[in-house]
This record gives C-alpha cells, sequence and structure tokens, in this order.
C-alpha cells in the first residue's frame, strides 16, 4: 500500500459521498455524474488492489494482518458495484443517497486498511 495514495482514495470516496449525498437529498435521482463519481472510487480501489497485491515484492509489508487487510479490501471493492445496482433499480432520490453512504463508507474502510498496513505492530 502506497500511503499518500490511499490518502487519495479517501479524499475521492469523502468527495463523491458529499456529492451523492447532497444530490440524492435535493431530490435527484442517480444520473451520470453520481454513478460517475462512485465508478472513479471503483477504479482507485481495483489499482489500490494491483498495489497491494505487488508491494510485498518490493518490501512493503503490512505491519498488521494481511488477511484482515485484504477482507478489508474485497469487501470495499464489491460495495460500488452492489450500490451501483441498487440506484439503478429503484432510481429515486435515496438510491442516491445509497450512494453517498457507500462512497463515505468505503474512505473509512480504506482509512483502516491504511491504519492496518502501516500502523499495526505484528
Amino acid at each position: 500500500m502506497i500511503e499518500w495514495y490511499s490518502w487519495i482514495e479517501i479524499g475521492v470516496a469523502v468527495a463523491a459521498g458529499l456529492l451523492c449525498l447532497v444530490v440524492g437529498l435535493v431530490g435527484r435521482p442517480p444520473g451520470d455524474l453520481t454513478l460517475g463519481s462512485l465508478a472513479l472510487v471503483e477504479l482507485l480501489l481495483i489499482v489500490q488492489l494491483v498495489i497491494a497485491l505487488v508491494a510485498p515484492l518490493f518490501g512493503n509489508d503490512a505491519s498488521g494482518s494481511v488477511l484482515e487487510f485484504f477482507v478489508y479490501l474485497g469487501s470495499a471493492v464489491l460495495i460500488p458495484p452492489l450500490a451501483a445496482f441498487w440506484a439503478l433499480a429503484a432510481r429515486d432520490k435515496w438510491s442516491t443517497v445509497v450512494l453517498g453512504v457507500a462512497a463515505l463508507a468505503i474512505a473509512v474502510m480504506v482509512y483502516r486498511m491504511d491504519v492496518i498496513w502501516f500502523v499495526q505492530r505484528a
């Protein structure tokens, strides 16, 4: 895991989450902007997955539980497609709010992954 990249992920996820929450609470159904912001979060998570798989080969090992880290990462990768499916199945303002909550949950999960990777003691 690369620390600066995880902070970029957190920032993008928080921005996408707040955007989706505001758009949803205004009363708009999910659209290109909200679904696109969540797609960007998903893309960053997929890149994070590749980084996490390659990082130990270059001496960047996790200081905490590797299993716990990858459970968080695998769960986080699944959240955006599931939230997008929900948003497209029930196209109302609350499904846009669900997109926002999903993005904010991912921000928290990426923060926890950062703590597992860098702060824990084995």
